[in-house]
């Protein structure tokens, strides 16, 4: 029996677009209203089985209602361009689902439904309406069910005579009265004025339709009597629009309209555009027609320990590898195999066979620097390896590092997702093969074999895609020259590690928690009573109920308790000074004592943090397990826990070295602005150069609230600031740091005309760059929504400031590292945290360490104002600074 499935193609689209957040393909195309849109057609496939399937659309703004009421639809907001851009996707969408569409220029989308749906009765077919629009119940009928979107477009309620019966006491077509009466605000109907949906089913109750409500107005009581009577035309005009045109001139035949499915191919290759990675997992289509280049077999040999010779000798053709890592912490995690491609041939060797005496030539040319293969994650695959006894070297590739760079704002670097993104298949997720969380578990020996060779095979067919696209994009030197030398240069830091005083941090631990319980007896006492410190709730209580400080915000549970509230109280009443040192004490116990402890290897004595260069989208580096570029150094406690952290060899010193407001050195040169770069030229000090400036005032006059003021707009311009974030850091209204922005902007007006200048760039270009060619796409620079437009602005202003400091510390890593090699010193890089490079270094190679590292740092790009470092030494850490 034929089942014919019509969609209101621009209701679903609207709501498809305001239920879910704006989206973006890597080329800045919007697509969350083909994205909804997408999964409610495969749901719809899925569950209704059409037999024939159309969407309709509006053609144009004016239809043949206007003629009659040029009001109608006249309060309607302008559709944003975020969503217009999407219609032409769209309908290329269902051209590949093979559906078909339809739209009349003059008619609504409305009424050629309605005209298909009055058709489909008269010859007995079972139609189902999909919409967002209320006014299409009054097309429901025995053969006729209205589905009606609600929740964006995630659920919906199905509606034939009887449900609209029940619902609201009506008939299908009393729905047209219905709307005359209530009227309908989206399309500027106007109904009679003060009568809502209640009234309008209680009048509709006992009159039956608009013409027999204005029939009977005497019997109305009061001002009801008087608005139906004022309103009566409005009433008739309103319930003209509300009807739905059912003879629309169009010749749509039945068969034209037949639903046999999509090709694949078209689907895929729509898909792929759109970047709907889940939708290309989930229908699971083949590489062909996925528009990928086809996985040929592959054959995928196992190799054990009595073939491990035989393959020793095959593997100078060997030309990509992968290591299957397992586990987070790759200093703790379980290397369970490598796998190898030759161009023809997969081979999987199991970590066992690889350690073993028959495994040795095999270690012996991972550890080879001379051959070249590409891999996937060398600076992870390093370090764990590394734990194993086994070295690894000539990696001249690495497809994450490339795919990172191509897109730092993609939320997923795994191989299986850079190769589908850049058409190249065969490869499923490690999700799809192990299982995910509590249900993880290696497959059986042929299915890892066979996922692990692909693996080395994918990254074969892919690396020659990415290296081209680095090319077309800028980045070959970046990569090249930056990101993969620094790798090894971290795996290098993170295996060496920096030892810890273990006993002294506990002794730290004690002293700290000695100052807590000091502070939690100040608490009480200023308080009157005990209470748990650490519930927002009985705080709350303490705070505004029982000491009543003023109430600065509320949550959904109550008083809000959080630091940005409490440093607004701060001068209100001692306690909260109080409250915010224990609060920064106690985190410090937690995270940095408790939670280093945890962290120090018992077979080291140290700890080995773990760089990831592939997750800020600035360029910078996030350290982890555990993240050493966060311990906080503003309060006393915080500094003490450097001491813990000490060379490893008797006799040496650590230093370190920092540069000196890089950002805002850099932000000089790329400005070019002339007051910024005279301030670095003599060596001024900036935030005090700036106060002058600002408030037009000689250097001996700028005092420590001047000084602070200009601080705050000077690393505020860095990233972005906005006048309302200046408000809260300098605790000043709005308007006072508007001015304040202004004045800043009147004085250094190369800065302004870099931040204007770098938008507009933004705008035409679709992303931003630093000095070293680095990228960042902003696909909602363009946007019609203010937010993310702001947002994409600030990001274009800051991102080649704080992307150029990032990859000016990296090139001084990559350099000093290069020369400690070159020159056979025995200084060891250990930490980067954020500006600063850390060092473990022998007291006979200290001078020419105090001498080298700033001078390096300084020389590592030439920028037309100097860079400074600063350095210092001592017996640890924390006397280093």
């Amino acid at each position: 029996m034929s089942k014919l499935i019509l969609i209101d193609g621009n209701s679903i689209a609207n709501r498809a677009f305001y239920a879910l957040p704006l989206l973006t393909n890597s080329s800045g195309l919007h697509t969350n209203a083909v994205y909804g849109f997408t999964t409610m057609l495969l749901k719809l496939i899925e569950e209704q089985q059409p037999t024939h399937f159309m969407v309709a659309f509006d053609a144009g703004k004016v239809t043949f209602r206007h003629k009659d009421y040029k009001e109608y639809k006249g309060g309607r907001a302008k559709t944003p361009p975020e969503l217009s851009e999407q219609f032409p996707l769209l309908k290329e969408l269902l051209q590949a689902f093979g559906i078909t569409q339809f739209e009349l220029e003059g008619y609504e989308a409305d009424d050629i439904i309605g005209t298909l749906t009055r058709q489909a009765d008269e010859q007995g077919i079972n139609v189902l309406v999909v919409t967002g629009d209320k006014d299409m119940l009054q097309l429901a009928s025995p053969q006729v069910t209205i589905a009606l979107t609600r929740k964006g477009i995630s659920e919906v309620e199905l509606y034939d005579p009887a449900a609209i019966e029940e619902k609201y006491g009506l008939k299908p077509l009393q729905i047209i009265d219905l709307k005359g009466l209530m009227g309908d605000s989206s399309d500027n109907i106007p109904g009679i004025p003060g009568v809502g949906e209640k009234t309008a089913l209680k009048l509709l109750h006992q009159y039956g339709s608009v013409e027999e409500v204005l029939a009977h107005a005497d019997e109305l009581k009061g001002k009801m009597q008087e608005k139906v009577k004022t309103h009566a035309e409005d009433a008739r005009m309103s319930k003209e629009l509300a009807t739905i045109f059912r003879e629309v001139p169009m010749e749509l035949t039945l068969d034209e309209m037949a639903y046999s499915g999509s090709e694949g191919q078209a689907l895929a290759s729509m898909f792929q555009k759109l970047e709907f990675k889940s939708l290309l997992d989930k229908m699971d289509f083949t590489a062909e027609e996925a528009g990928e280049e086809p996985a040929e077999e592959l054959e995928c040999q196992w190799v054990d320990t009595s073939a491990a010779a035989a393959f020793a000798d095959k593997l100078k053709t060997v030309s990509a590898i992968y290591v299957e890592v397992i586990g987070d912490n790759p200093h703790y995690a379980e290397v369970v195999g490598i796998s190898f491609y030759d161009g023809e041939t997969a081979y999987y060797a199991p970590l066992d066979v690889i350690l073993s005496e028959e495994g040795a030539p095999i270690r012996a040319w991972l550890s080879d620097p001379s051959k070249k293969v590409a891999s996937y994650d060398v600076h992870r695959a390093d370090v764990a390896l590394s734990w194993q006894g086994i070295e690894l070297r000539g990696c001249s590739f690495d497809v994450q590092l490339a795919g990172y760079l191509l897109d730092p704002t993609e939320a997923s670097h795994t191989l299986a997702a850079i190769a589908s993104k850049f058409s190249v298949g065969g490869l499923k997720e490690d999700e799809a093969v192990y299982g995910k969380g509590a249900k993880f578990k290696l497959p059986d020996s042929e299915t890892l074999n066979n996922h692990l060779g692909r693996k080395a095979e994918v990254i074969a067919r892919v690396t020659p895609v990415l290296e081209k696209a680095l090319e077309d994009s800028e980045m070959a030197k970046l990569f090249h020259e930056l990101e993969l030398p620094l790798s090894a240069v971290l795996a290098g830091m993170e295996k060496q590690g920096i030892l810890v005083h273990s006993e002294e941090l506990r002794t730290l631990g004690v002293e700290l928690n000695e100052r807590i319980q000091d502070l939690m007896k100040t608490i009480y006492d200023l308080a009157g009573g005990e209470f748990n410190i650490n519930s927002p709730k009985q705080l709350g209580e303490v705070l505004f109920d029982k000491l009543q400080l003023p109430v600065i915000k509320k949550t959904k549970t109550g008083y809000s308790t959080d630091a940005e509230v409490l440093e607004k109280l701060a001068s209100r009443h001692e306690i909260v000074q109080h409250l915010l040192n224990y609060r920064q004490l106690a985190k410090l116990q937690s995270t940095y004592i408790e939670g280093l402890l945890k962290e120090v290897n018992e077979q080291t004595g140290k700890i080995h943090t773990y760089y990831k260069q592939t997750i800020a989208a600035t360029g910078r580096l996030s350290s982890q397990y555990p993240n050493l570029q966060n311990i906080p150094i503003r309060l006393e406690e915080g500094r003490k826990i450097r001491k813990v952290f000490v060379p490893s060899e008797p006799g040496w010193s650590i230093l370190a070295a920092d540069y000196s407001q890089i950002e805002l050195r850099v932000l000089a040169h790329i400005s070019q602005d002339e007051k910024l770069m005279e301030a670095f030229h003599h060596n001024m000090d900036i935030h005090t150069k700036t106060a002058m400036d600002v408030f037009g005032v000689a250097e001996e006059d700028v005092d420590s609230n001047m000084r602070r003021s200009a601080k705050a707009v000077n690393f505020g311009i860095v990233y972005g600031i906005s006048d309302y974030g200046l408000s809260q850091n300098l605790d000043i209204t709005r308007a006072e740091a508007a001015r304040f922005i202004e004045q800043y902007f009147s004085v250094f007006q190369g800065v302004r005309r870099y931040m204007e200048e770098i938008v507009m760039k933004a705008r035409k270009d679709g992303f931003v760059t630093t000095l070293l060619q680095r990228r960042r796409y902003l696909p909602e620079i363009n946007a019609s929504n203010y937010n993310l437009r702001s947002f994409a602005e600030r990001t274009a202003m800051n991102t080649p400031i704080q992307g150029t400091a990032a990859d000016i510390i990296k090139l001084a890593m990559v350099q000093i590292a290069d020369r400690l090699k070159r020159e056979k010193l025995a200084s060891r890089m250990l930490l980067q945290v954020h500006d600063e490079l850390v060092f473990e270094v022998p007291d006979n190679e200290l001078e020419t360490m105090k001498q080298l590292v700033p001078e390096m740092m300084e020389k590592a790009i030439n920028l037309d104002v100097p860079l400074r470092a600063d350095v210092s030494c001592g017996r640890n850490w924390y006397e280093a600074k």
